[in-house]
């Protein structure tokens, strides 16, 4: 049966960022065809043969460890070699592999809830793009005769391997670049919850001479969304700010891959804008980012090449690969939640930044830390320095993927009736353009943008918002938001 059939039966598709689904629908049975689907689509470009090792990881969601079973179990069918690589972050695993040229996989739900999980898969040097997703679709798999009960699940013992390292590598690469005193003086707390990058977090500061308190950690799975942060979370952080203790806030979602840091006064800063920080730091010469970015970046003027994508990862990789085929070095991307993706090696004073084209979280909160050092007022000051230009995000909950494209394609054959008819038009002025890159995003004669779009990960319908000053746009998401719902209802 074909891995697209799979997905069709299971329920089971391609996200934004790898597999995700239900943790019910997520078998064994099912993770383990898709790992040989993945494997036999490697087989065949020549990055996968008998014996070659294959480095596995996964977040601190209950499901995972089983899933990581599953997929150890596909390796070994294949004759492959399954490398234990433990519970880290998604990028410390990405960075082991990709040093190595060797396969890599995350069994991670990233900031979705717990009731669902996700298989993310890499090819031997960089994220599987969305040509190698329509490949593996059409990989026959037939499973082994006796391995999975009538209901999916593994029937054999099949252990992991003792874990291997990854960790010290990664936590080097900014150790050796930024050098071991680069947060000397910063108190910065780490809001660990359970993201599984959590320690790994207080390990980075430490390594980079900073003080690091661990805040808030948690036994059980919270569902920590960078672009759309909890109500739960603001309260948190904003308690620590007045605490007067702390110079920042770090913390990541699930799988560590997507920053969210705050200010000392307990403020989240959108990932978006610590991208375009990160960017100013390293000296991008293009950057790749999604069009639901704040548009800060091409305001800022600094960055000759700026390239906006659909949303998710392997497009921004996509777009970042063209720069550097084009000569545009260094080439550098970031997305809306945060993940900085850095396709070029650093040179600097006789230190390099080792690329990495997958999302990281550290990367962004350093470079921020670091250039608000230079400020009295620290990262409050810092963001001073951007143009005045503010994004918020939020999404409303179980509406079908299938329910928010109806919906959008409504919109989309009458964009000023609708927009009007929703309040837009009252809110905002008239839409002076509309972009259909991801979704439906609309810009308003006065600048403000109103964009939505279904997610790739759940069934949700996200909201963006970009205005010229915080309450603004905070204001107009609100109002999108109740707008919207009432028009779903």
């Amino acid at each position: 049966m074909k891995i697209s059939e799979w997905m069709v039966n299971s329920g089971v598709e391609f996200g934004t960022s790898g597999a995700r689904g239900l943790v019910s629908a997520m078998t064994d049975a099912v993770c383990f065809a898709y790992t040989v689907g993945y494997l036999k689509h490697l087989e065949a470009l020549g990055e996968f043969s008998p014996k070659a090792s294959v480095a596995i990881a996964g977040d601190l969601r209950p499901s995972t460890p089983r899933i990581l079973r599953a997929c150890a179990a596909a390796i070994t069918w294949m004759k492959g070699q399954p490398v234990f690589c433990g519970f880290v972050p998604t990028p410390a695993l990405s960075f082991y592999a990709f040093s190595r040229g060797i396969p890599s996989l995350m069994v991670t739900g990233s900031h979705i809830p717990d009731n669902r999980n996700g298989i993310k898969f890499n090819r031997i040097s960089g994220e599987f793009l969305k040509s190698d997703e329509a490949i593996m679709r059409a990989q026959d798999v037939v499973l082994p005769e006796g391995w999975f009960d009538a209901q999916g699940a593994l029937k054999i013992d099949v252990a992991l391997p003792a874990v291997t390292d990854v960790v010290t590598d990664y936590i080097e690469r900014y150790r050796h670049f930024f050098g071991a005193d680069s947060l000397n003086g910063l108190t910065l707390g780490i809001y660990q919850h359970s993201a599984v990058g959590r320690d790994v977090l207080v390990s980075v500061v430490e390594a980079l001479g900073g003080k690091a308190v661990p805040l808030a950690r948690s036994d059980v799975f919270v569902s920590v969304d960078t672009e759309a942060v909890r109500p739960e979370d603001v309260n948190l952080a904003r308690g620590w700010g007045q605490e007067g203790l702390y110079d920042a806030i770090l913390t990541t979602d699930g799988d560590s891959d997507r920053p969210l840091l705050a200010d000392q006064r307990g403020r989240w800063i959108r990932g978006d804008v610590l991208g375009i920080l990160a960017a100013q730091k390293l000296g991008a010469a293009a950057v790749s980012t999604p069009v639901s970015s704040n548009t800060a970046l091409e305001a800022s003027g600094f960055v000759p090449s700026v390239r906006r994508t659909r949303i998710g990862s392997p497009f921004v990789v996509s777009a970042m690969m063209d720069a550097v085929a084009e000569g545009v070095i260094p080439s550098m991307g970031y997305e809306a939640n945060g993940g900085f993706l850095l396709v070029s090696d650093i040179m600097r004073d006789g230190k390099i930044l080792r690329s990495l084209p997958t999302r990281d979280a550290v990367l962004p909160m350093i470079c921020a830390l670091i250039m608000a050092q230079k400020y009295r007022g620290g990262l409050e000051e810092l963001l001073l320095i951007l143009p005045s230009r503010f994004t918020v995000s939020d999404r409303l909950k179980e509406i079908s993927t299938e329910r928010s494209k109806a919906q959008l394609q409504i919109l989309r054959d009458d964009v000023p009736g609708v927009a009007e008819a929703l309040g837009f038009v009252a809110a905002c002025g008239p839409v002076a353009h509309v972009n259909e890159t991801d979704g439906i995003r609309m810009i308003f004669k006065h600048g403000d943008i109103i964009h939505l779009r279904p997610s790739g990960n759940a069934p949700e319908l996200r909201m963006y918002v970009e205005a010229d000053t915080q309450e603004r746009a905070e204001k107009l998401l609100t109002q999108g938001l109740d707008s919207v719902a009432k028009w779903l209802a």
